[in-house]
């Protein structure tokens, strides 16, 4: 089954810049943004690459590890990385940002440490990092209840409007806020919710809807007859739809949207139009719900090839993508071996951080599992 939300020709009206093969071959509503486009240097560019391929290594090496017993589950990426990273490269960064749980470039790209993530699927931590410490880059925890990520980025946003660190005028000290979510989560009512305090309180925001064209197994075209972005349309806010596998126009319309967020013209919406081509996590087999030929009809929409091929034709040599896939393997082999490494967490910690001030209700299960543990003591378990 596809959709017709699916097409990515050269007239279905999405923001794109590079086609599947690599070529630049703007549409006409990239025009705006190739100034954007054209100041990026090689260094530039490159690293938009290499943090594709090095997070997909990551996740593909995650993705073993679940299999293997070490997880207790994962959520792949593979696919969506170019929405991804131009998005999380457009960010200045004094931006907060609100992941869901598919967003392992966006996190890592701001610093979190993948083992943060990992420890998270392991079943070892609450959150897997400390948001409010500065190493992570202002990235908040995964929210695996989808769609309250949103409400979390709308209350946080309006705390910025109320600070007064919006639309002073000074790109070093205004802040904005990105949320992602995806198509699924985008048909629930916390998502709605947040677009209608975001719209009435005009905090600086961007709703970064990753439509990946299946909420589990439910087709996006069944979930929406229109385009998902005209549904933050509805609420007054600037809403663009992207070739969500262009890196390039994924971030020159993401800087877009957070400058003018930033400078106090109101949320932004953007749906990047991508593709999950991965399991919706490792409990799931979309073969049950999905056809070969539509993931064929994708995986040659790949937005780490399409990148590759675009460098080259701007004389990347062999050595550079040798490089980057060297380091990418070295990468995804420090997270095998510091995973196999990771020792259960003492039983306390269950009960930290699930409030932010000391709670009685956790006293009380700790003094329960104390005394059941007790309970043992001197006779059979």
């Amino acid at each position: 089954m596809t959709s017709a939300q699916d097409d990515t020709g050269p007239d279905d009206g999405l923001i794109r810049v590079l086609d599947a093969s690599g070529r630049v071959a703007p549409t006409e509503q990239a025009e705006r943004y190739l100034p954007l486009i054209e100041a990026l240097g090689d260094a530039e560019l490159e690293q938009f690459y290499r943090d594709m391929v090095v997070v997909r290594a990551f996740d593909t090496q995650a993705t073993m590890l679940q299999r293997q017993g070490q997880l207790a589950l994962w959520p792949p990426s593979r696919g969506q990385e170019a929405a991804q990273v131009g998005s999380v490269r457009a960010a200045r960064a004094q931006d907060t940002l609100f992941p869901s749980y598919r967003e392992h470039v966006v996190a890592t790209v701001r610093g979190v440490d993948p083992i943060g993530i990992i420890r998270l699927m392991r079943g070892v931590s609450h959150g897997g990092w400390d948001p409010t410490d500065p190493a992570n880059g202002n990235v908040r925890n995964y929210t695996l209840v989808l769609g309250s990520q949103t409400l979390h980025a709308t209350g946080y946003a309006m705390a910025k409007t109320f600070d007064g660190v919006v639309g002073t005028g000074d790109p070093e000290s205004d802040q904005a806020v990105m949320v992602y979510y995806g198509d699924g989560a985008s048909s629930q009512g916390d998502v709605h919710e947040a677009m209608v305090f975001a719209a009435s309180y005009r905090t600086p925001q961007v709703f970064f809807l990753q439509n990946n064209q299946w909420a589990i197994s439910v087709p996006v075209e069944v979930q929406s007859r229109v385009p998902l972005a005209q549904r933050a349309a509805g609420y007054g806010m600037e809403s663009l739809r992207i070739d969500g596998n262009d890196v390039l126009a994924s971030y020159a319309v993401t800087r877009t949207a957070l400058d003018e967020a930033r400078a106090g013209s109101g949320p932004q919406a953007i749906e990047a139009v991508t593709y999950r081509l991965g399991a919706h996590t490792t409990s799931d087999d979309p073969t049950k719900y999905r056809t070969k030929s539509e993931e064929e009809s994708w995986i040659a929409r790949d937005p780490i090839d399409r990148m590759r091929a675009y460098l080259a034709s701007r004389g990347a040599a062999d050595a550079f993508f040798d490089e980057v896939d060297a380091e990418a393997a070295a990468y995804a082999d420090d997270v095998r071996v510091r995973t196999v490494e990771l020792e259960a967490p003492a039983k306390e910690t269950m009960f930290q951080h699930v409030y932010s001030d000391p709670h009685p209700l956790m006293d009380e299960q700790a003094r329960w599992l104390a005394d059941y543990e007790a309970s043992f003591e001197g006779g059979e378990a």
